[in-house]
C-alpha cells in the first residue's frame, strides 16, 4: 500500500500560521508558516514554468539561506528532485555532477555567478535563476500554485551527491518516506516540537545541515534560524541570548572545537540549550569533556547520507559512562554487524556494520554497479567497522574503506590520488588520513617520484588545490623510494598507516 506524500508546511501554515518558521539571520528576514507556505507557493509555479516537473532536477548552488529551504519545498510540491550541491567544489568537480544529474535549472547565489555561467555552457543546463533581486522578482510576479503535484512516500524527492570509492561522486537518493523516517527517528531521539528553535550552521548541501535538525523542526511546526556560514563567535552569542532562546544545536566536532577556543565559551551562558548535537566525524573525548565542564553535555550520533541520515543516537544521560560510543539504533531502523561471508557476528566482535529500513537510500542516481556491491537482500554495507557491547551500545571503530572524513566532510582516496597521478613526476602515489587538532583528519600524501625527476611537496599542494576542494587536498606530502603493497599488488594502506603517521607528525 502507498500513502500520499503531505506538506508539512501547508499543514503548519493552516494550524499555526502566524508562528514563526524560519529566519534568515544574514538577511535579518523572518517568515511566518503563513508567509512562508505563500513564497513556496509561488516559487513552484515560477519553477514549474522553466520546466521543473515531476521527476526533473533543480540543482541549488548557493551559501546558506532561507532561500534554499524554500526551494527544496518548492520542489516538492511540483514533484521535482531538489538537488543541493557542495559550495567547496570546483567547476570540474561541479561539471561532472551537473552532467550526471542533468538539472532543467540551475539556482545560485551571486557568490557563485561566474561559476553557474561556465556549467551552464559547459553542461547545457536550460535555465539559471539567481538568489536576490530576480529571485524576489519571480516570487512576486507569480501567482499561488493551482495544484500540488501528487507524489507518493516512495517518489524520490533529494539527490545528494556524495564522493565515491572509485573517485567519481554518486548521487544518493532520497524519498519522502526517508525524510519522514528521520523526523520521527531524530525528533523522538532530541524532543523536537513546535516550541523547538534551532540554529542551523551546518551546508545545506549536506544531510547534516538539511536533516540534523531543519527538516525534523519544520516537520513538528517549530522555528529553523539559519546562519550563512558558520562562525563561533556569533554562534555562541545566539546560543547564550535570553531573547532568541535556543533550544537546539547541531555540529561536526571541528564546530565544537572552534567554539571552546573562542574567548566567549568561557562566559556564554548554556542553560536554555535542551540538546546540543554532534556528528559527522568521531568526537574526541577530551573535547567532549570540555563542553561536559561548561555544563553541556552533547549528544552523539551516526548517519549517512544514505540513510536519512539517522542510525544511532547516544543519549545525553549515556554520554559520560559510553563515552567514543555513536550510541544505539533509532526507533525505525534496523542494524547488525557481519563478519565477511555476511553471518552476523557476536556482541563485542569486529564487523562491517550493514542497516536496513525504511531510512534507507534505494539506491544511488545512475549506478546500477554501485547499487549491486552495495546491498544484500535490502541491507546497505555502511563500510564501517563496528562492534556492539554487551549494552547494546554500538561503536564505530575504524572505516572498512579507505575514507577519511575531514572538517565533517567525507574524503575518498581514490579521487585525491588520481589527481596527484595526473602530476607528470610521480610514478607511484597514495593517500591516507592523518589526525588533525582542527579538521579531526586530513590527508597524507605518499609519492614515488619517477627517476631523475624534481618534485616538492609546494608543487603537489599547489596541484591539488586548482582542481580539488580544499577540504580534499593534501596537508603533508611524503616522498619515498616504493609504496608497500600485498600479494596481490595492492597498495597495502595498513602499513603505510603504521610506517608514516609517525613521520608525518600524526
Amino acid at each position: 500500500m502507498s500513502f500520499a506524500y503531505f506538506d508539512w508546511i501547508a499543514h503548519h501554515a493552516e494550524v499555526r500560521g502566524d508562528r514563526t518558521a524560519a529566519i534568515d539571520l544574514a538577511s535579518q528576514r523572518r517568515f511566518t508558516y503563513a508567509q512562508f507556505d505563500e513564497r513556496i507557493d509561488r516559487l513552484a509555479t515560477h519553477l514549474a514554468g522553466l520546466g521543473a516537473t515531476k521527476g526533473e532536477r533543480v540543482a541549488v548552488l548557493a551559501g546558506n539561506s532561507t532561500d534554499i529551504l524554500e526551494t527544496q519545498f518548492a520542489c516538492f510540491r511540483l514533484g521535482a528532485i531538489f538537488t543541493p550541491l557542495n559550495i567547496r567544489l570546483t567547476v570540474h568537480e561541479l561539471a561532472f555532477i551537473i552532467s550526471d544529474a542533468a538539472p532543467v535549472l540551475l539556482v545560485h547565489d551571486g557568490d557563485f555567478a561566474t561559476m553557474a555561467e561556465d556549467l551552464k555552457k559547459q553542461c547545457g543546463v536550460p535555465h539559471l535563476l539567481s538568489y536576490g533581486p530576480p529571485y524576489e522578482k519571480a516570487i512576486a510576479a507569480s501567482e499561488r500554485l493551482a495544484e500540488h503535484t501528487p507524489c507518493a512516500m516512495e517518489d524520490v524527492c533529494t539527490i545528494m551527491y556524495t564522493s565515491g570509492t572509485t573517485g567519481k561522486p554518486k548521487g544518493s537518493q532520497t524519498t519522502h518516506l526517508m525524510n519522514f523516517i528521520n523526523c520521527i527517528n531524530l525528533g523522538i531521539g532530541v524532543f523536537i516540537s513546535q516550541k523547538t528553535n534551532h540554529l542551523c550552521v551546518l551546508p545545506l548541501f549536506h544531510t547534516g545541515g538539511l536533516n540534523c535538525y531543519v527538516n525534523p523542526v519544520f516537520h513538528a511546526g517549530g522555528c529553523n534560524i539559519v546562519m550563512r556560514a558558520f562562525d563561533p563567535g556569533e554562534t555562541l552569542r545566539i546560543i547564550g541570548d535570553p531573547a532568541i532562546g535556543l533550544t537546539h544545536f547541531f555540529g561536526v566536532p571541528s564546530i565544537y572545537q572552534f567554539m571552546g577556543a573562542h574567548p566567549a565559551f568561557a562566559n556564554t551562558d548554556f542553560g536554555r540549550l535542551q540538546i546540543a548535537g554532534v556528528g559527522g566525524a568521531p568526537m574526541p573525548v577530551p573535547l567532549l569533556k570540555i563542553w561536559e565542564s561548561r555544563g553541556c553535555t552533547l549528544v552523539q550520533g551516526y548517519g549517512m547520507t544514505e540513510t536519512s541520515p539517522a542510525v544511532l543516537v547516544l543519549d545525553a544521560e549515556d554520554a559520560a559512562r559510553k563515552a567514543g560510543s555513536a550510541g544505539r539504533p533509532v526507533l525505525h531502523g534496523e542494524l547488525k554487524i557481519v563478519d565477511d561471508d555476511g553471518n552476523q557476528v557476536k556482541k563485542g566482535e569486529m564487523g562491517e556494520l550493514w542497516v536496513k529500513g525504511p531510512n534507507i537510500t534505494p539506491g544511488y542516481w545512475n549506478r546500477p554497479e554501485a547499487n549491486k556491491t552495495s546491498f544484500t537482500d535490502g541491507w546497505l554495507h555502511t563500510g564501517d567497522a563496528a562492534r556492539q557491547d554487551a549494552d547494546g551500545f554500538y561503536y564505530i571503530v575504524d572505516r572498512t574503506k579507505d575514507m577519511y572524513i575531514s572538517g565533517g566532510e567525507n574524503v575518498y582516496p581514490a579521487e585525491v590520488e588520481d589527481t596527484l597521478y595526473q602530476i607528470p613526476q610521480i610514478a607511484e602515489a597514495a593517500v591516507i588520513g592523518q589526525p588533525d587538532g582542527t579538521w579531526g583528519e586530513t590527508g597524507l600524501a605518499i609519492v614515488v617520484r619517477k627517476q631523475g625527476q624534481e618534485l616538492s611537496e609546494t608543487q603537489v599542494i599547489a596541484h591539488c588545490r586548482e582542481r580539488l576542494a580544499r577540504f580534499k587536498c593534501p596537508s603533508r606530502v611524503l616522498f619515498i623510494d616504493a609504496l608497500p603493497r600485498n600479494a596481490t599488488g595492492k597498495v597495502h594502506k595498513p602499513t603505510l598507516r603504521s610506517s608514516f603517521l609517525e613521520k608525518a607528525g600524526g
